[in-house]
Protein backbone atom coordinates (compact mmCIF):
# COMPACT_ATOMS: atom_id res chain seq x y z
CA UNK A 1 0.00 0.00 0.00
CA UNK A 2 1.57 3.70 -0.65
CA UNK A 3 0.78 6.57 1.27
CA UNK A 4 1.38 10.16 0.22
CA UNK A 5 2.17 13.17 2.74
CA UNK A 6 1.95 16.66 1.78
CA UNK A 7 4.06 18.64 4.17
CA UNK A 8 5.61 22.45 3.41
CA UNK A 9 5.77 22.02 0.21
CA UNK A 10 7.01 18.90 -0.68
CA UNK A 11 5.70 15.31 -0.66
CA UNK A 12 7.20 12.20 1.13
CA UNK A 13 6.16 9.13 -0.20
CA UNK A 14 6.33 6.12 2.08
CA UNK A 15 5.30 1.98 1.18
CA UNK A 16 4.46 -0.41 2.95
CA UNK A 17 3.26 -3.94 3.04
CA UNK A 18 -0.01 -4.71 4.18
CA UNK A 19 0.18 -1.82 6.74
CA UNK A 20 -1.02 1.65 7.85
CA UNK A 21 1.57 4.16 8.26
CA UNK A 22 0.71 5.75 12.42
CA UNK A 23 1.04 9.63 11.88
CA UNK A 24 0.98 11.80 15.19
CA UNK A 25 -0.52 15.53 15.60
CA UNK A 26 2.06 17.99 17.85
CA UNK A 27 -0.70 19.26 20.37
CA UNK A 28 0.55 22.91 18.81
CA UNK A 29 -0.53 21.96 15.56
CA UNK A 30 2.64 22.46 13.95
CA UNK A 31 4.32 20.22 11.34
CA UNK A 32 0.56 18.25 11.43
CA UNK A 33 0.61 15.52 8.45
CA UNK A 34 -2.44 14.53 7.22
CA UNK A 35 -2.12 10.94 5.01
CA UNK A 36 -3.77 10.55 2.07
CA UNK A 37 -4.30 6.93 1.39
CA UNK A 38 -3.66 4.89 -2.02
CA UNK A 39 -5.12 1.81 -1.58
CA UNK A 40 -2.84 -1.12 -3.35
CA UNK A 41 -3.77 -1.70 -7.08
CA UNK A 42 -5.58 -5.22 -7.45
CA UNK A 43 -4.01 -7.90 -9.75
CA UNK A 44 -5.93 -8.20 -12.97
CA UNK A 45 -6.71 -12.63 -12.66
CA UNK A 46 -7.83 -13.45 -16.53
CA UNK A 47 -9.73 -16.62 -16.68
CA UNK A 48 -7.75 -19.02 -18.94
CA UNK A 49 -11.19 -21.27 -19.12
CA UNK A 50 -9.14 -23.79 -17.47
CA UNK A 51 -10.30 -27.67 -18.68
CA UNK A 52 -9.94 -30.67 -16.32
CA UNK A 53 -8.28 -34.32 -17.07
CA UNK A 54 -10.95 -36.67 -18.39
CA UNK A 55 -9.71 -39.22 -16.05
CA UNK A 56 -9.45 -38.99 -12.21
CA UNK A 57 -6.53 -38.60 -10.64
CA UNK A 58 -7.38 -39.78 -7.37
CA UNK A 59 -10.57 -41.43 -6.48
CA UNK A 60 -12.68 -43.89 -4.21
CA UNK A 61 -15.08 -45.96 -5.45
CA UNK A 62 -16.27 -47.42 -2.59
CA UNK A 63 -16.07 -50.77 -4.29
CA UNK A 64 -14.63 -53.13 -1.05
CA UNK A 65 -16.05 -53.75 2.14
CA UNK A 66 -14.65 -52.88 5.82
CA UNK A 67 -13.83 -49.35 7.15
CA UNK A 68 -12.09 -46.68 4.40
CA UNK A 69 -9.05 -47.58 3.37
CA UNK A 70 -6.38 -45.72 5.31
CA UNK A 71 -4.15 -45.58 2.25
CA UNK A 72 -7.05 -42.60 1.16
CA UNK A 73 -8.44 -41.84 4.56
CA UNK A 74 -8.06 -40.28 8.24
CA UNK A 75 -10.04 -39.36 10.99
CA UNK A 76 -11.06 -36.47 12.85
CA UNK A 77 -11.49 -37.68 16.03
CA UNK A 78 -13.66 -36.35 19.31
CA UNK A 79 -16.09 -34.66 20.96
CA UNK A 80 -15.06 -31.02 21.61
CA UNK A 81 -17.88 -29.09 19.47
CA UNK A 82 -15.88 -28.24 16.63
CA UNK A 83 -16.16 -24.62 16.54
CA UNK A 84 -19.88 -24.73 16.40
CA UNK A 85 -20.93 -26.20 19.26
CA UNK A 86 -21.69 -29.68 17.82
CA UNK A 87 -23.13 -32.46 19.95
CA UNK A 88 -21.59 -35.66 18.40
CA UNK A 89 -18.70 -37.25 19.59
CA UNK A 90 -16.30 -38.09 16.22
CA UNK A 91 -14.94 -42.06 16.15
CA UNK A 92 -13.60 -44.52 13.87
CA UNK A 93 -16.07 -46.80 14.70
CA UNK A 94 -17.29 -49.25 12.40
CA UNK A 95 -20.71 -48.74 13.95
CA UNK A 96 -20.22 -44.87 12.66
CA UNK A 97 -18.65 -45.54 9.57
CA UNK A 98 -18.06 -48.52 6.66
CA UNK A 99 -17.82 -49.03 3.20
CA UNK A 100 -20.15 -51.78 1.60
CA UNK A 101 -22.82 -52.45 -1.23
CA UNK A 102 -20.71 -50.00 -3.00
CA UNK A 103 -21.18 -46.92 -0.84
CA UNK A 104 -19.67 -45.26 1.75
CA UNK A 105 -22.13 -44.67 4.51
CA UNK A 106 -21.36 -42.69 7.93
CA UNK A 107 -24.05 -43.26 10.45
CA UNK A 108 -24.81 -40.79 13.28
CA UNK A 109 -26.51 -42.75 15.96
CA UNK A 110 -27.79 -41.59 19.71
CA UNK A 111 -25.76 -42.66 22.12
CA UNK A 112 -23.58 -41.55 25.59
CA UNK A 113 -19.97 -41.38 24.82
CA UNK A 114 -16.97 -39.97 26.20
CA UNK A 115 -19.77 -37.45 27.76
CA UNK A 116 -21.15 -36.18 24.26
CA UNK A 117 -25.00 -37.40 23.76
CA UNK A 118 -24.80 -38.31 19.67
CA UNK A 119 -21.60 -40.63 17.68
CA UNK A 120 -20.44 -39.97 14.26
CA UNK A 121 -17.33 -40.10 12.05
CA UNK A 122 -15.51 -37.34 10.21
CA UNK A 123 -13.11 -38.54 7.65
CA UNK A 124 -10.41 -36.10 5.83
CA UNK A 125 -7.86 -36.48 2.95
CA UNK A 126 -5.12 -34.33 5.20
CA UNK A 127 -1.76 -36.08 4.17
CA UNK A 128 -3.37 -38.27 1.31
CA UNK A 129 -4.91 -36.27 -0.81
CA UNK A 130 -4.05 -32.51 -0.76
CA UNK A 131 -4.53 -30.57 -3.99
CA UNK A 132 -3.82 -27.10 -5.32
CA UNK A 133 -6.72 -26.53 -8.26
CA UNK A 134 -9.16 -29.18 -9.75
CA UNK A 135 -12.09 -30.70 -9.70
CA UNK A 136 -14.06 -33.12 -7.32
CA UNK A 137 -17.53 -35.09 -7.09
CA UNK A 138 -19.08 -36.20 -4.92
CA UNK A 139 -22.02 -38.61 -5.38
CA UNK A 140 -24.22 -38.47 -2.40
CA UNK A 141 -27.69 -39.05 -0.76
CA UNK A 142 -28.44 -37.15 2.26
CA UNK A 143 -29.52 -37.64 5.97
CA UNK A 144 -32.96 -36.08 7.18
CA UNK A 145 -34.59 -34.56 10.30
CA UNK A 146 -34.47 -32.62 12.69
CA UNK A 147 -30.28 -31.69 14.55
CA UNK A 148 -28.81 -33.26 11.53
CA UNK A 149 -25.76 -31.32 9.67
CA UNK A 150 -24.17 -32.98 6.41
CA UNK A 151 -21.22 -31.63 5.08
CA UNK A 152 -19.01 -31.88 1.84
CA UNK A 153 -16.13 -29.71 2.44
CA UNK A 154 -12.49 -28.48 1.63
CA UNK A 155 -9.93 -26.66 4.21
CA UNK A 156 -6.40 -25.87 4.03
CA UNK A 157 -3.59 -28.26 4.42
CA UNK A 158 -1.23 -25.56 5.89
CA UNK A 159 -2.98 -23.00 7.07
CA UNK A 160 -0.38 -20.78 5.53
CA UNK A 161 -2.16 -17.54 6.07
CA UNK A 162 -3.32 -18.37 9.63
CA UNK A 163 -6.32 -19.43 11.90
CA UNK A 164 -9.81 -20.15 10.43
CA UNK A 165 -10.99 -18.22 8.42
CA UNK A 166 -7.33 -16.45 7.40
CA UNK A 167 -6.48 -19.67 5.12
CA UNK A 168 -10.00 -20.96 3.60
CA UNK A 169 -13.07 -23.03 3.46
CA UNK A 170 -14.63 -24.55 0.40
CA UNK A 171 -18.27 -25.86 1.80
CA UNK A 172 -19.06 -28.46 -1.42
CA UNK A 173 -22.80 -29.48 -0.04
CA UNK A 174 -23.95 -28.48 3.10
CA UNK A 175 -27.92 -29.47 4.61
CA UNK A 176 -29.39 -28.51 7.46
CA UNK A 177 -32.23 -31.05 8.00
CA UNK A 178 -34.38 -28.99 9.44
CA UNK A 179 -34.51 -26.79 6.28
CA UNK A 180 -35.01 -29.74 3.99
CA UNK A 181 -33.86 -30.03 0.40
CA UNK A 182 -32.37 -26.97 0.71
CA UNK A 183 -29.00 -27.61 -0.44
CA UNK A 184 -26.32 -24.82 0.30
CA UNK A 185 -22.80 -23.97 -1.41
CA UNK A 186 -20.32 -21.12 -0.08
CA UNK A 187 -16.54 -20.43 0.45
CA UNK A 188 -15.26 -18.67 3.67
CA UNK A 189 -12.48 -16.34 3.72
CA UNK A 190 -10.73 -13.87 6.33
CA UNK A 191 -12.75 -10.75 4.08
CA UNK A 192 -16.24 -13.10 3.21
CA UNK A 193 -17.39 -15.47 6.17
CA UNK A 194 -20.71 -15.65 7.62
CA UNK A 195 -19.43 -14.43 11.75
CA UNK A 196 -19.37 -11.13 9.91
CA UNK A 197 -22.12 -12.26 7.43
CA UNK A 198 -20.05 -11.00 4.62
CA UNK A 199 -19.81 -15.07 3.67
CA UNK A 200 -20.11 -15.72 -0.32
CA UNK A 201 -22.99 -18.49 -0.54
CA UNK A 202 -25.40 -19.88 -2.56
CA UNK A 203 -28.53 -22.44 -2.22
CA UNK A 204 -30.90 -24.54 -3.94
CA UNK A 205 -33.73 -26.24 -3.87
CA UNK A 206 -32.87 -30.34 -4.14
CA UNK A 207 -36.78 -32.04 -4.23
CA UNK A 208 -35.30 -35.30 -2.83
CA UNK A 209 -31.74 -35.17 -1.48
CA UNK A 210 -32.19 -37.38 1.49
CA UNK A 211 -33.96 -40.23 -1.59
CA UNK A 212 -31.73 -39.91 -4.24
CA UNK A 213 -28.17 -39.52 -5.00
CA UNK A 214 -27.11 -36.20 -6.51
CA UNK A 215 -23.81 -35.53 -8.04
CA UNK A 216 -21.80 -32.24 -5.74
CA UNK A 217 -18.93 -30.75 -7.34
CA UNK A 218 -16.25 -28.01 -7.31
CA UNK A 219 -14.20 -26.39 -10.19
CA UNK A 220 -11.04 -24.59 -8.77
CA UNK A 221 -9.04 -22.61 -10.35
CA UNK A 222 -6.64 -19.27 -10.35
CA UNK A 223 -9.68 -17.68 -11.06
CA UNK A 224 -12.84 -18.91 -9.40
CA UNK A 225 -14.26 -20.87 -6.86
CA UNK A 226 -17.32 -22.83 -9.07
CA UNK A 227 -19.99 -24.53 -7.62
CA UNK A 228 -22.48 -27.06 -9.28
CA UNK A 229 -25.35 -29.47 -8.14
CA UNK A 230 -26.59 -32.19 -10.94
CA UNK A 231 -23.77 -30.46 -13.32
CA UNK A 232 -25.71 -27.25 -13.16
CA UNK A 233 -23.82 -23.71 -12.46
CA UNK A 234 -24.92 -22.40 -8.72
CA UNK A 235 -22.53 -20.92 -7.39
CA UNK A 236 -19.02 -18.55 -8.67
CA UNK A 237 -16.86 -16.76 -6.46
CA UNK A 238 -13.97 -14.97 -8.42
CA UNK A 239 -10.19 -13.96 -7.55
CA UNK A 240 -10.62 -10.40 -6.50
CA UNK A 241 -6.57 -9.92 -6.66
CA UNK A 242 -6.41 -8.25 -3.46
CA UNK A 243 -4.06 -10.89 -1.76
CA UNK A 244 -5.24 -13.76 0.44
CA UNK A 245 -7.42 -11.87 2.86
CA UNK A 246 -10.03 -12.05 -0.26
CA UNK A 247 -8.28 -15.01 -1.70
CA UNK A 248 -6.78 -17.62 -0.19
CA UNK A 249 -7.17 -20.26 -2.31
CA UNK A 250 -3.99 -20.45 -3.97
CA UNK A 251 -2.33 -23.35 -1.21
CA UNK A 252 -3.36 -27.22 -1.16
CA UNK A 253 -6.49 -28.02 0.62
CA UNK A 254 -7.93 -31.55 1.28
CA UNK A 255 -11.41 -32.79 1.62
CA UNK A 256 -13.92 -33.70 4.95
CA UNK A 257 -16.94 -35.49 4.75
CA UNK A 258 -18.88 -35.55 7.59
CA UNK A 259 -22.19 -35.54 9.88
CA UNK A 260 -22.87 -33.11 12.81
CA UNK A 261 -25.43 -33.33 14.95
CA UNK A 262 -26.95 -30.41 16.38
CA UNK A 263 -24.84 -27.13 16.50
CA UNK A 264 -24.99 -23.73 16.13
CA UNK A 265 -26.52 -24.00 12.58
CA UNK A 266 -27.32 -27.75 12.42
CA UNK A 267 -29.15 -27.59 15.99
CA UNK A 268 -30.79 -24.14 15.64
CA UNK A 269 -34.31 -25.62 15.82
CA UNK A 270 -33.14 -28.22 18.10
CA UNK A 271 -32.45 -32.14 17.61
CA UNK A 272 -35.23 -34.74 17.28
CA UNK A 273 -33.87 -37.66 18.89
CA UNK A 274 -36.75 -39.80 17.31
CA UNK A 275 -34.77 -39.66 13.87
CA UNK A 276 -32.10 -41.43 15.01
CA UNK A 277 -29.83 -43.30 13.31
CA UNK A 278 -29.33 -41.53 10.58
CA UNK A 279 -26.78 -42.29 7.47
CA UNK A 280 -24.77 -40.01 4.95
CA UNK A 281 -24.15 -42.31 2.14
CA UNK A 282 -21.34 -41.32 -0.30
CA UNK A 283 -21.08 -43.39 -3.99
CA UNK A 284 -17.40 -41.77 -5.00
CA UNK A 285 -15.15 -39.19 -4.41
CA UNK A 286 -13.13 -38.06 -7.91
CA UNK A 287 -10.20 -35.67 -8.29
CA UNK A 288 -9.50 -34.44 -11.38
CA UNK A 289 -6.25 -32.44 -12.00
CA UNK A 290 -6.52 -28.92 -13.48
CA UNK A 291 -5.04 -28.48 -17.23
CA UNK A 292 -2.11 -25.90 -16.93
CA UNK A 293 -2.17 -23.18 -19.62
Amino acid sequence: MKFITKRRGFFLIALSAGSILSCQSCSSGKGVEEPIIIPPTPTVVVDKNWTFEATPNWSDEFDYTGLPLDTKWDYDLGGSGWGNNEKQLYTNSPSNVNVGGGLLTITAKKENLNGMAYTSTRLVTRNKMDVTYGRIEVKAKLPTGKGTWPAIWMLPTDRSYGDWPKSGEIDIMEHVGYDQNKVHFSTHTEAYYFKINTAKTSSKLIADASTAFHLYRVDWTPYAVRGYFDNVLVFEFANEGTGYKVWPFDKRFHVLLNLAIGGDWGGAQGIDDSIFPQKFEIDYVRYYKMIEK
